[in-house]
C-alpha cells in the first residue's frame, strides 16, 4: 500500500467524503441513510472548531480513502461530556487498517479534549467493526433489536462505548 498520511479534514476533502459516504449508502448498513448526500454533507462538521468535534482522513496515494469523525452524541447540554464516532472506509480499501489508524488519531484527540464518553453504533453483524472497537478500549454495551430497515430487512445495532481512562467516574466536564 501507498504512504498513508492522517491528517484533519478540510473543506477540499468534502467531495471525496461524500463518495465515500454515497458508497456505505449504497452498499452497506453501516449507515441507515438511504438516499445519497451532497458534497457538502460534512461541511458543519469540518468547519466545528469546539472541542470534541473532529474529522480525520486517511490519504493513500494522494487520495482520501478513509475518513473518521466525532461530534455531538445528542443536542442537549448535558451530553456535553459525550461524543458519538463513526468511521467510513473506501470499499477498494477496506481491510488495510485504515479504520484503526483514523479510530487511533481520533481517540487521541477526544482524550485530549477531555471527552468523558465516546459512544459508536454498528450495525449488526459486523464482527469486523466490533474488533476495531474492542482492540480500541470499547466495551459492548446494549443491543437494540430491528431498529433499522434497508435492503428490505430489519437490522440491529450495538451499542459500544469508551470510558476516558483517566475521568471514569469523575466531575463534570
Amino acid at each position: 500500500m501507498s504512504e498513508v498520511v492522517v491528517r484533519t479534514a478540510t473543506a477540499a476533502d468534502l467531495p471525496r467524503m461524500s463518495a465515500i459516504y454515497n458508497q456505505a449508502i449504497e452498499r452497506t448498513t453501516a449507515t441507515f441513510d438511504v438516499e445519497p448526500r451532497p458534497d457538502d454533507n460534512y461541511a458543519a462538521r469540518v468547519a466545528s472548531t469546539r472541542p470534541g468535534d473532529h474529522v480525520v482522513v486517511a490519504q493513500v496515494g494522494g487520495e482520501v480513502a478513509a475518513y473518521a469523525f466525532s461530534n455531538t452524541y445528542r443536542p442537549r447540554p448535558a451530553y456535553d461530556g459525550t461524543r458519538e464516532v463513526s468511521v467510513y472506509v473506501d470499499e477498494d480499501h477496506r481491510g488495510r487498517g485504515l479504520g484503526r489508524l483514523l479510530y487511533e488519531e481520533l481517540v487521541a484527540r477526544l482524550d485530549a479534549d477531555g471527552v468523558h464518553t465516546i459512544v459508536s453504533v454498528i450495525a449488526q453483524p459486523n464482527p469486523a467493526s466490533e474488533a476495531l472497537h474492542r482492540a480500541l478500549g470499547f466495551e459492548h454495551v446494549g443491543t437494540l433489536a430491528e431498529v433499522g430497515f434497508k435492503f428490505g430487512r430489519w437490522v440491529d445495532t450495538a451499542l459500544w462505548q469508551r470510558m476516558h481512562p483517566d475521568v471514569r467516574g469523575g466531575g463534570a466536564p
